[in-house]
């Protein structure tokens, strides 16, 4: 032939491995090749031998080519001779409907009268799958032919691999992304995509929800514990347009202050002792997404900066990295402390406070919104029920709802869904009584509506506050230690522990009193 083969063997490379898509690949390099060899038809088949099925996973002719996922099942006798040929890696095939091996596959491609040259494609000494190269129907191979297509095994082996990597990739992919949908909706409806509320107690919450959620602005939840901030970050987030994103939640008073940087920001391998893999932090994986950074308060001074560097600059670094990475992300924020007061002592800094406070939400209490306790109360007990696997939902009695309307809720909506769950393991019947609720109601003081954030450090002792607690009952219970009236049934303890508590924080009582 008056051709250069090296030509040869570069150009029907650079087709072969032209693109990811196998099919494509493979057409175009048919059509280069077939300029100097009678070629009709090429495929790739992958053989597994455990089951004894090649796998046809492209074709491809002159005029069409496709990916496919074409199965046929060997013969005994063409498993026998698969093995038997394994160490002739070229092989020609003068009528493929006569070969064991090929016979079933030509007959599908209407092709038992054509001849062809198989090859194995391997790479470092793994076999990966089978080129074949069928002739036009009117030339037959040549020795030289099959020298030329020879040259091709090694490029067609990595055409091959990349091709059925990318594939494995791909599929992995929409597999994410279909887990990651499913678990989204799974959220959604366990936290529940609708605001109980939002229509009577909490609509003016909801209105300032609906105004931020489709904006990027940062928004600052503020409340008392229990009044359900988390569930009005889902719905800043489910009413935003990262709604098909992560929502990362991340506790900071939960994070040991040790950890607070690696669990943020995320470390890169032997960044320290034990990090034998590089991880992802929390703000990385809420890229494309929405970060909720509950118990804002609790941060610790040197993550407040790195987190200012995250609203700013919108990149962070890894722990023991050099790498800047670049983060799009929403941050919610939330806290029950009195940021502004921390902000004067200088535990929270007036940078990050402004910050996050671009558009502060309160919640209130559920002692002012109780128009919700029957509408929430019915949806606990739902959910609650389902938990439990009891098969009829039970409903409060009118009374009960009275009770629970005149209760207080000093832990809020957390402390009501516990009181729905205590009550559906204690009343086994179709009516919950809600006995517990009411039966003593804490006494308030005079600090009950006063932050930590607002009294002296030395308040702050666990005795000093014990102390004062108890003789504010004290003096509620004229004196009095046991009895219906006495202080002790009030703080729900034994007469006799209380004497003891009281006799350990000096407190006088009885005749010395």
């Amino acid at each position: 032939m008056s051709f250069d083969e090296k030509d040869f063997f570069r150009e029907a490379t650079l087709k072969i491995c032209g693109s990811l898509d196998i099919e494509r690949a493979l057409q175009q390099c048919l059509l280069y090749v077939c300029e100097f060899i009678p070629v009709g038809h090429m495929g790739f088949h992958v053989y597994h031998r455990d089951t004894g099925v090649v796998e046809t996973v492209a074709l491809a002719t002159p005029e069409h080519s496709e990916a496919t996922s074409m199965k046929t099942q060997l013969s005994a006798k063409g498993r026998k001779q698969v093995q038997e040929q394994r160490s002739r890696r070229v092989r020609i095939v003068d009528r493929l409907g006569d070969d064991p091996v090929t016979s079933s596959f030509a007959q599908k491609l209407n092709a038992s009268d054509l001849s062809a040259v198989v090859m194995d494609l391997v790479l470092e000494k793994k076999m990966l799958g089978v080129f074949s190269i069928f002739n036009n129907g009117e030339q037959n191979f040549t020795s030289d032919h099959v020298r030329l297509l020879s040259l091709l095994t090694k490029p067609c082996a990595i055409a091959l691999t990349n091709s059925v990597r990318y594939r494995e990739l791909k599929n992995l992919k929409d597999l994410l992304t279909d887990d990651n949908r499913y678990f989204q909706d799974e959220l959604c409806r366990i936290t529940g995509e609708d605001v109980i509320g939002a229509d009577l107690g909490l609509k003016s919450v909801m209105e300032m929800v609906r105004q931020v959620a489709p904006l990027e602005s940062p928004v600052l939840l503020l409340g008392e514990t229990g009044t359900g901030k988390e569930v009005i970050a889902n719905a800043i987030h489910n009413l935003s347009l990262r709604r098909d994103g992560p929502f990362i939640r991340v506790n900071c008073g939960a994070i040991p202050t040790t950890l607070l940087d690696s669990e943020l920001f995320g470390y890169e391998k032997g960044a320290f002792t034990g990090a034998v893999s590089q991880k992802r932090g929390r703000i990385e994986r809420a890229h494309g997404g929405t970060l909720f950074l509950d118990e804002i308060g609790e941060l610790t001074p040197e993550a407040q900066i790195r987190l200012l560097r995250v609203l700013q600059e919108k990149e962070i670094d890894r722990v023991g990295g050099t790498q800047t990475i670049r983060v799009n992300i929403r941050v919610i924020a939330a806290t029950h402390r009195n940021l502004e007061k921390m902000m004067e002592t200088n535990r929270f800094r007036a940078d990050l406070f402004f910050r996050l406070r671009v558009f502060p939400v309160t919640i209130p209490p559920l002692r002012e919104h109780t128009v919700d306790i029957p509408a929430l109360v019915h949806h606990f007990i739902k959910k609650k029920s389902k938990e439990m696997k009891r098969l009829i939902v039970p409903a409060p009695t009118p009374s009960a709802i009275d009770r629970l309307m005149a209760y207080h809720w000093p832990g809020n909506i957390r402390e009501l869904e516990n009181a729905v769950e205590r009550s559906l393991i204690l009343d086994q019947g179709d009516l919950l009584e809600f006995k517990e609720i009411g039966m003593h109601q804490p006494v308030e003081t005079k600090t009950d509506n006063i932050s930590a954030d607002e009294l002296p450090v030395e308040s702050l002792e666990l005795n000093a506050a014990m102390s004062r607690h108890i003789r504010c009952v004290l003096d509620l219970c004229n004196g009095r230690v046991e009895g219906e009236k006495g202080a002790a049934k009030v703080l729900n303890i034994h007469p006799s522990t209380l004497r003891k508590r009281m006799k350990k924080l000096k407190i006088p009582f009885g005749k010395t009193a």
